[in-house]
């Protein structure tokens, strides 16, 4: 679809970390989130108008720029995982492909100063493209960084005139909470490949790949991301990284690692995206895996987070997922399957069951 819209001048600028093999109609139908990460976060803000087929038949929505003419039936086929019918067509929007950009680095001494900055970033209607910190952590485990030092990046990028003034904005915001320049973006059109920005980079693009290299070492790897509102962040953060480090604890018997980043952003919250990783044995694997990931999940419902910002349902959020929801929600979409999909053949399990 990008190289085909590339001759245009134009690009959908939508790209989930699993890009190279995903679909348009499976972003729609989890709610897929790309990599920017203000503004145009997930593929609802994209999407124009839907056409799915289901067992009893095809449902498209009306093509408009907007429409307040009750609950949205784009709404309702966005985010439904192929429980409801399958997405077959639709109309998304497009922008014109940026000819503008800048990359910046700085390091703060802690997780929670750079956190500060990211909101204060966030609420300045400044709109970065990219506006992520990293722990010290998650960058070690990555080859990022051997410091104690949160790495945060801001990226701008615009096609019709120079970001300059926002960047500059959004890093008085950063020194204002104690951030260091690690990369600076003036006159430095390699910003991106540079410094502990550029190592993160490169580790970011392997990441996925890391797990089939561990397995086989029986240790097991795996993240759970999420989003809550400024004011409950703090206790939050605590309490869902202590409640895994102790899940991993308690369940293998060693002490493992549990890292933190921000994905996404909003002015009303972040978006933080755990990871965890754990020694296990070849017999064990599996089910420990299981318990700490119930054990993780428990603790961002029970601290009032989404079970997942970007990650979709499936099955393996399905128990915190009808936690999360309303009831008669609940029922209302059982009613919709009932109509849609009577013999219930439409991805069983997942959404409705």
């Amino acid at each position: 679809m990008e190289s085909g819209l590339k001759k245009y001048g134009l690009t959908l600028r939508h790209f989930p970390q699993s890009f190279e093999h995903s679909t348009l109609g499976g972003w729609i139908a989890t709610r897929s989130g790309g990599h920017f990460a203000t503004l145009y976060t997930h593929i609802d803000d994209l999407v124009e108008n839907i056409s799915m087929v289901s067992p009893n038949g095809k449902m498209n929505s009306l093509r408009v720029p907007g429409s307040g003419a009750g609950p949205s039936p784009d709404r309702f086929m966005i985010g439904s995982e192929g429980s409801m019918g399958i997405i077959t067509d639709a109309w998304v929007k497009l922008q014109k492909k940026p000819k503008f950009k800048a990359t910046a680095g700085y390091l703060y001494s802690d997780f929670l100063s750079a956190a500060q900055a990211v909101k204060s970033i966030s609420q300045a209607g400044l709109y970065p493209a990219n506006v992520r910190i990293v722990d010290d952590v998650e960058l070690k485990i990555n080859s990022a960084s051997k410091g104690s030092n949160t790495l945060m990046i801001v990226s701008f990028e615009n096609a019709d005139h120079n970001i300059d003034p926002w960047i500059s904005r959004a890093e008085e915001c950063c020194l204002d909470h104690g951030g260091i320049i690690d990369v600076d973006w003036r006159n430095n059109p390699l910003s991106n490949q540079q410094g502990t920005v550029g190592a993160w980079r490169e580790a970011f693009i392997k990441m996925p790949y890391n797990r089939e290299q561990l397995t086989p070492r029986n240790i097991i790897s795996d993240t759970f991301e999420t989003s809550i509102t400024w004011e409950k962040f703090d206790n939050f953060y605590h309490n869902v990284k202590i409640s895994t480090e102790l899940a991993i604890k308690e369940i293998t018997g060693k002490s493992g690692a549990v890292s933190c980043r921000f994905s996404h952003s909003y002015p009303n919250g972040p978006a933080p995206y755990f990871a965890f990783h754990a020694n296990s044995t070849e017999e064990t694997m599996l089910e420990d895996w299981v318990q700490i990931k119930r054990s993780a999940s428990d603790a961002v419902h029970k601290y009032g987070g989404t079970i997942t910002h970007h990650h979709a349902i499936g099955r393996d959020h399905s128990h915190w997922y009808k936690k999360q929801r309303p009831d008669d929600f609940g029922k209302i979409l059982y009613n919709a399957k009932e109509y849609l999909d009577p013999k219930f053949i439409m991805n069983p399990g997942v959404i409705v069951d």
